[in-house]
């Protein structure tokens, strides 16, 4: 499933130290690549690093270049988009078709949704110019973002959709469950569960999260795998909150 063709690669253990400017190592799988600086390197269907055959997936979606020292991140497809966030979850970006980033904190995560399956990479940056400083009495997974607080009902919905990917103990990629799956995992009807679905996609897009909307008016059909991985990456949901799966009788509100 995966090839390098654009760095060499390394199985299993840490990303390896590189003195002097910027080393970047991707992990995908418990495998480990190294790009060349001097050439960019393709993630996708078929490229350096082929992630998976699945035909959903663009043959060549992301790219990693070096320009004058500095890593950057491509999005080479035309349709997909990726989430790229810090490993703590302090500070994310939706990364669309035609744009880039630049990489400079030590840790990267990249997650993205290719039909039903989600994929993640992780990024290590050796030498990065900046570094990540979080408070040690932050709270975890807080149910507020900005001025919107969830309900047990709505968390228990996000908990729902994003429980393979918090159990996920390793691996790179999950499947998003349906609706109609995860409304049978908290017992609920399935249009109780799109009613609050389309309620939480509607409250997090007026606080700009992006690619929960199709369009203007219209919600987006990938909307499960994006509030996912906002959610996830976003430490909006951990582990920690799976218990809440069990809790009956939550309040019925919107």
């Amino acid at each position: 499933m995966s090839d390098a063709k654009g760095g060499d690669v390394m199985s299993g253990g840490a990303a390896p130290d590189a003195p002097g400017e910027p080393r970047l190592a991707v992990e995908y799988c418990g495998e480990w690549f190294r790009p060349d600086p001097d050439r960019p390197f393709d993630v996708g269907r078929e490229a350096d690093l082929d992630v998976d055959d699945n035909p959903y997936l663009h043959r060549r979606f992301l790219r990693f270049t070096c320009e004058q020292g500095m890593w950057w991140l491509s999005n080479v497809g035309s349709v997909l988009s990726a989430t790229v966030s810090q490993a703590n979850g302090g500070v994310q970006s939706w990364l669309s078709p035609g744009h880039r980033l630049p990489l400079v904190v030590p840790t990267t995560s990249i997650v993205f949704t290719a039909g039903p399956t989600t994929y993640e990479l992780r990024v290590e940056l050796d030498g990065a110019p900046y570094q990540t400083v979080g408070r040690d009495d932050e709270p975890v997974g807080e149910t507020t973002i900005g001025v919107a607080a969830f309900t047990l009902s709505q968390k228990q919905l996000i908990v729902a959709l994003a429980e393979p990917m918090l159990r996920r103990e390793g691996t790179s990629l999950v499947e998003i469950p349906s609706s109609a799956a995860a409304a049978q995992r908290l017992g609920w009807a399935t249009t109780r569960f799109n009613r609050k679905l389309d309620n939480v996609c509607e409250k997090l897009d007026r606080l700009g999260v992006k690619g929960l909307r199709g369009g203007p008016g219209a919600l987006a059909t990938n909307r499960r795998a994006r509030l996912v991985e906002y959610a996830v990456t976003s430490r909006i949901v951990t582990l920690e909150d799976l218990p809440l799966l069990e809790v009956t009788d939550a309040d019925g509100d919107a």
